[in-house]
């Protein structure tokens, strides 16, 4: 009963499939960008567009269409997309540079680590706008 109520979770779904769109939008502007196949732009974070932020707008978009805009539940989703939004273009992004400076930093020292940090972390702002838009689009779509 329960797993019938888990796949029958239009909100789940539709944020999923706008996830898994912006990942595969990843894929396809590094293909045509740097003419390479890059899988792990479908698990990777940072990038163009933002799929944190298409996640949870299409999740909030869906909410406010079946529960409407004025219920507690959408404003409680919506200050949630705006808090996930600003940690990708603010903080997340920020690691990402402190962790390009580090690396940086080791390589011209020529010192030795077991791996450079990870950079590609966070999101310009206009990633996240884009992923924001993907999601809403989503989300009134399906």
């Amino acid at each position: 009963m329960e797993i019938q109520q888990l796949f029958a979770n239009k909100t789940l779904w539709t944020a999923v499939l706008a996830w898994f769109l912006a990942q595969l939008f990843k894929v396809i502007l590094t293909l045509l960008a740097e003419k390479r196949m890059d899988i792990s732009r479908m698990y990777g974070s940072g990038g163009m567009p933002s799929s944190h932020s298409a996640l949870v707008t299409a999740m909030t978009t869906c909410i406010g269409k079946i529960y409407g805009f004025d219920s507690p539940i959408f404003g409680v989703s919506c200050v949630f997309s705006l808090i996930v939004m600003y940690d990708a273009a603010g903080v997340r992004r920020a690691a990402g540079k402190q962790a390009r400076a580090i690396n940086l930093l080791f390589m011209h020292a020529e010192l030795k680590f077991e791996e450079q940090l990870k950079e590609l972390l966070g999101h310009t702002p206009l990633q996240v706008f884009c992923g924001a838009v993907l999601g809403i689009v989503v989300g009134y779509l399906f």
